[in-house]
């Protein structure tokens, strides 16, 4: 299996299960989460919702090779696409989510904890955002979410030059609640989770609607708009160019595009 789930003291572990491939994202594994935090919307022994990966990588974002197979062509198409029921789950998600990040975040590893109620960090931890580097656009609402949070600035050097920031910067821009220790991340962001489900769950989720709630209706535009850009920019020669030089290990030339 690729994603690891499990439910211990009300608490339900998603974990990513797929070190020799850095945790790329197939769309199987996208369909597992979805599944998984549908059911835990309904089930009285979750509380709360813990996200992590291995000590060694968080995510590597998506499996690209995996991805180009079955691209999403239209907005049905994208509807059902696993990756994006994965969104609108994690997006929606009334019970309190609780992220734990140990070395590289890429892409969607670094845009799903916007959807996060409390992320911890490790200190290596190293977040990237490098849709334009791969001739897309962003993606998970990040386009709203991440400029609202960190300022128009800050945001803008994240998500257009796409370049790598640590742990601490992301605390200081307000993507991670603390950084801990490498080797306490994950049983301290457990812990965490088990005090949230040891609190009273509707006033958790009361309280998380009443934060989020007034946001949610622009973020799901924002969500349509991406994913409709996303797919066109798809098609793109620069997307082509990008995904050709990825599989060919080289640098990719974008000098002949306007």
């Amino acid at each position: 299996m690729s994603i690891l789930t499990r439910i211990e003291q009300g608490v339900l572990t998603i974990e990513f299960d797929r070190l020799d491939k850095k945790n790329a994202i197939t769309a199987a594994m996208y369909q597992q989460m979805a599944d998984a935090l549908r059911a835990a919307a309904t089930d009285d022994a979750v509380r709360a919702i813990v996200i992590r990966g291995k000590d060694e990588i968080f995510t590597a974002g998506n499996d690209l090779e995996d991805f180009l197979k079955r691209p999403p062509s239209s907005e049905e198409d994208a509807a059902k696409a696993p990756v994006f029921q994965f969104l609108h789950e994690i997006s929606h998600a009334a019970k309190p989510l609780v992220a734990a990040v140990s070395g590289p975040a890429v892409g969607i590893g670094t845009t799903l904890l916007l959807h996060c109620d409390l992320v911890y960090a490790a200190e290596g931890a190293r977040f990237s955002l490098p849709f334009v580097q791969l001739g897309l656009c962003p993606e998970a609402a990040s386009s709203l979410l991440l400029p609202r949070l960190a300022g128009y600035q800050r945001a803008a050097e994240k998500l257009l030059l796409g370049e790598p920031f640590s742990a601490q910067e992301a605390q200081q821009i307000g993507l991670v609640t603390r950084v801990v220790a490498g080797a306490e991340l994950h049983d301290f962001a457990l812990a965490q989770a088990r005090k949230l489900a040891a609190l009273p769950a509707s006033s958790l989720r009361e309280t998380k609607r009443l934060m989020k709630g007034a946001d949610t209706a622009q973020m799901e535009t924002q969500m349509a708009q991406e994913g409709a850009v996303f797919r066109r920019l798809l098609q793109s020669p620069e997307a082509k160019e990008a995904f050709t030089a990825f599989f060919e290990k080289r640098k990719p030339d974008f000098s002949r595009f306007n």
